[in-house]
This record gives C-alpha cells, structure tokens and sequence, in this order.
C-alpha cells in the first residue's frame, strides 16, 4: 500500500534558451499553486505534489501526470491546477477537456 493515495508530477525541465519547455509555461509557479493548494485543503498527508525532470512530451505544453491512475493532464493557468485539484484529486473525477 503507497503511503500516499496520489502523486502528482510537474514537469519541471527547463532547456535551453529558445527551446520549448514546461517551465518556460509558468511549470515552477503552477507547481507551488499546487502544493499550496492541497496544503490548504488539509490534503498533504494523502496527495503529494512531486516535480519531475522531462516527462517527454513538451509538444503538448506544460504536463503534469496523476498517479495511481496513470492521467496526464496539459494546463494553461491556475484555474486548470484547481480544476485538476478538485474534480481528480478531490472528486476522482478526470478532466477530459485538459487530458492529453
């Protein structure tokens, strides 16, 4: 049994100047809206927000992927983090219109 219900990984890679990658898309910020996020929920003993070096798939923007359930999700803003937050990480429910 995980010691924690869900993991989220935030790309995090940054490559080098004028090549495309999530931390370019506010990846750094959207990750601690996250974390801020679920600490505010009282969630940090049951969901952690993790970063990750490339995921590899930079050509669908910023990603981040939801485990045990293998989703992975594309963002633009912080509605999209609470809206992943509270329909999947809250409400196990997946958001298809940010699912890649």
């Amino acid at each position: 049994m995980s010691h924690y219900e869900k993991h989220v990984f935030f790309c995090m890679n940054q490559r080098a100047a004028g090549e495309d990658c999530c931390n370019n898309h506010g990846a750094t910020e959207m990750r601690g809206h996250a974390k801020d996020r679920i600490k505010a929920l009282g969630l940090a003993d049951s969901i952690r927000i993790n970063s990750a070096g490339c995921l590899g798939r930079c050509d669908e923007g910023p990603v981040i992927v939801v485990y045990p359930e293998e989703t992975w999700y594309t963002y633009v803003d912080a509605e999209d983090i609470d809206e992943i937050i509270d329909s999947h990480l809250v409400g196990n429910q997946v958001v298809e219109r940010l699912k890649i």
